[in-house]
């Protein structure tokens, strides 16, 4: 029985470490598809000290159940934020994203396939935190500008030149699972509502142990990034299937300079 048992677990560590180096490789290739792709012009306006990534660290607080994510940059985090465009098709979003190896099941989207990640974005045209109101003004629907967090699912996408974009589903299919603080768009996204605290050169967000599935030991690297949503010409939140919905259409920086996911939870 001992020996079974003992099988079992080694099958499914060694499953594990598979699955870690499959997500590994596919951001590699992503990566190298995406840094040799046309420059986005209106993106070089943003390229500034702000978004230039110095270091990236999560640290767990086991006393407090919960862990601190936190980006440095050269600049002054936070401060550079998107100009409007005053309409949601073709509204910029800024973001600095931490991709990592958690599953999709560890933050509420089941058993999608994508790279999870956690967005920490600015965007003036469009609200998508309904259940929160970050400026605290008593209006739930006009700080899309604050920035706030998202998860998300990446996945490749050749139609933007950053190369990788919010996975998008048809709306209505039951096989798609969300989070109930979901926004309501037809793409694995999450508006969970974690803290930010932007001070100086530091960007941090707080995220709750029970939120990632209690799971302390899994790899993660950082980029800082411009975005951008299309609804096609209907003004709706659906895409018309020439660009992505929410496309990743330049990358500033990258922490480890090759997206490989060196950096572990302290």
């Amino acid at each position: 029985m001992a020996w079974h048992i003992n099988w079992f677990s080694r099958e499914l560590t060694l499953k594990n470490q598979f699955i870690m180096k499959k997500s590994i490789l596919l951001i590699i290739i992503l990566f190298l598809n995406f840094s040799a792709t046309k420059a986005c012009d209106k993106c070089s306006s943003y390229n500034n000290s702000d978004f230039k990534i110095k270091s990236a660290t999560i640290t767990h607080k086991a006393d407090l159940g919960l862990t601190v994510w936190d980006i440095k940059v050269e600049g002054t985090a936070g401060k550079t934020m998107p100009k409007p465009v005053g309409q949601l098709n073709g509204a910029p979003v800024l973001a600095y994203v931490f991709p990592s190896t958690l599953k999709s099941s560890d933050i509420g989207f089941g058993q999608a396939e994508g790279i999870v990640a956690l967005a920490l974005t600015s965007h003036p045209d469009f609200e998508d935190t309904p259940l929160w109101d970050e400026n605290l003004d008593g209006n739930y629907l006009n700080d899309g500008l604050i920035w706030h967090a998202h998860w998300v699912l990446l996945v490749e996408d050749k139609r933007v030149g950053g190369g990788l974009s919010v996975k998008e589903f048809t709306k209505g299919d039951p096989k798609v699972v969300l989070p109930p603080t979901n926004p309501g768009m037809a793409m694995y996204m999450d508006s969970p509502g974690f803290n930010i605290v932007a001070k100086g050169n530091s960007i941090k967000v707080i995220v709750p142990d029970f939120r990632i599935n209690n799971k302390t030991n899994f790899k993660f690297d950082v980029v800082s990034c411009y975005m951008e949503v299309s609804t096609g010409a209907g003004g709706s939140h659906d895409s018309d299937g020439s660009k992505p919905m929410l496309g990743v259409y330049k990358v500033y920086t990258v922490a480890s300079g090759n997206l490989s996911l060196p950096y572990s939870v302290k």
